[in-house]
Formats: structure tokens, C-alpha cells, sequence
């Protein structure tokens, strides 16, 4: 339920789970405490502010011993939302947003290749047809049972 909507009232939330509001509290803070849960915020829809253009790049670098520093440039950048240390062809991968094409194209020129790049490879997203947050329940899985406290566990069941 809070995962789908930090917004919703404990009191809600306990009436669901047939506990106290109190109960609720003292729950939530203790996923936060223990890193389960990292806060909440409001999601902002890029499109209703200008930003109709969605893509992923995938970045090489001329140095790879710039990760540091790059990482550290690519955070001043707004339009760049999210960066991933990946395996593979790539040594990043970003995601960005720009208002349009040509928006896009000075973002590369003019932010990106300065950085050091050797090169990017750009995919751009058409349309984004769903996004979610991990479901609680398939956290506590056998695979992954060995990697999480007890604590954990026995928070996750309550919510369940």
C-alpha cells in the first residue's frame, strides 16, 4: 500500500492491516531506519513540463579511470536523471531528458562530449509504458532471504 502511495494516511493503512495507527508508525520508521524504504517524494511528468524527449545513452569513455570525475559532471547536469555503472559495452548509462531533438543534440554537443567521451550510442524512448517500485512481496524470496535481517523480514510480513 505505501509503496504505491506515500501519501496515504497510517490510519488508512492500519484499518487495512487491522493494527494501530501507532503500530503503522512505528513500522514505517523502522523500514526507514533500516534502509528499506528511502523516503518519499512527488514524481514529477517531464512531458507537462516541456520535456517531450526521453532517451538512454550509453557512454564510452577515453579514460575509464575519469568514472570519478565524469559522474561528478554528469550530476550538474538537470536534464541527466539517473546514471548506472553497467557491465558490458558501455562504461555508463544515462538517462536524460530534453525538450526536444534539437534540445537533445546541444545536451550532447555541449554538456556530454566535453566530459571526455569517446563516444555515446542514444536510444530514445517512444513512450514509457509502465514503472514501478520493487513489490514488497518479492523481496522476501528464499534467494534473497539469506541477505536480509530478520528485522526486515518480520516488517515486510506485517505489511503484507
Amino acid at each position: 500500500m505505501i509503496a504505491s502511495n506515500a501519501r496515504i494516511p497510517f490510519l488508512e493503512v492500519a484499518r487495512a492491516c487491522r493494527v494501530s495507527g501507532a503500530a503503522i508508525h512505528q513500522r514505517i520508521q523502522k523500514l526507514v531506519k533500516l534502509g528499506v524504504l528511502k523516503g518519499s517524494r512527488y514524481i514529477l511528468d517531464p512531458e507537462k513540463i516541456g520535456y517531450d524527449t526521453c532517451a538512454y545513452m550509453g557512454l564510452f569513455l577515453k579514460d575509464p579511470s575519469d568514472f570519478d570525475r565524469v559522474v561528478a559532471a554528469l550530476e550538474q547536469i538537470p536534464e541527466v536523471v539517473e546514471c548506472h555503472y553497467t557491465t558490458g559495452d558501455y562504461d555508463m548509462f544515462i538517462k536524460i531528458y530534453a525538450r526536444n531533438n534539437n534540445h537533445m543534440l546541444s545536451i550532447i554537443h555541449d554538456k556530454l562530449q566535453p566530459l571526455g567521451l569517446q563516444r555515446t550510442e542514444t536510444i530514445i524512448s517512444f513512450h514509457e509504458a509502465f514503472s514501478r517500485q520493487m513489490p514488497i512481496h518479492d523481496i522476501a524470496t528464499k534467494e534473497t532471504d539469506r541477505r536480509i535481517s530478520e528485522d526486515i523480514e518480520e516488517e515486510i510480513a506485517e505489511f503484507e
